[in-house]
């Protein structure tokens, strides 16, 4: 896993609004945007951040999403528009950590008390889809999979708080464990 000694946290989201979305749950909380300040972490993520649809976004498993600025950098890139912290849905802009090249089950500090694990990578949805730009984007999930940038998912170890600035150390890596981007190539 690369990460690098200046890994830190950019921003941190959660919903703005919930949106009305035409899947089963008829809303959804893609909507997120950066706040100020620390925000407190728990077992089911940040603090008044939602999830709508937890069996498939979100629980204790999915309780926080981060996305790399290095591949959203990428995605500005190819789809020739700013992608601004929150636009993936993602609570954790950050930069610094290959979050493909993670371990699952490797165990993170952000800031001074809060630890986190890998779980799983993002796998994109229709929701997402519609998020992007719905008919000038067609193909999104199909483009997002196979650029193998999909973010992760973070299961809280340790309560805690988390704000911009926040530097990212990781506490211990399994050897054998897969990566995020093997991981998310099985499901390809």
């Amino acid at each position: 896993m690369k990460f690098d000694k200046s890994a830190r946290v950019l921003d941190v989201c959660v919903v703005h609004q919930l949106l009305p979305d035409p899947g089963k749950v008829g809303v959804t909380a893609i909507d997120k945007r950066p706040v100020e300040g620390p925000v407190s972490v728990g077992p089911y993520g940040l603090y008044a951040d939602v999830q709508a649809d937890r069996k498939y976004h979100g629980g204790l498993d999915q309780a926080i999403y981060a996305y790399a600025a290095e591949d959203a950098d990428y995605w500005e890139n190819e789809l020739g528009r700013p992608t601004p912290a929150g636009w993936y849905g993602e609570n954790l802009r950050v930069e610094g950590v290959d979050l493909t090249g993670a371990g699952v089950g490797e165990q993170w500090q952000i800031g001074e008390k809060l630890v986190v694990e890998v779980t799983s990578p993002r796998i994109p949805c229709q929701t997402f889809a519609r998020r992007v730009g719905g008919e000038e984007e067609r193909g999104w999930v199909r483009r997002f999979m196979q650029a193998g940038r999909p973010g992760l998912y973070l299961r809280v170890v340790t309560r805690g708080a988390v704000e911009a600035g926040d530097p990212i150390v990781v506490l211990s890596s399994p050897s054998s464990s897969p990566t995020i981007g093997d991981v998310f190539a099985r499901r390809s």
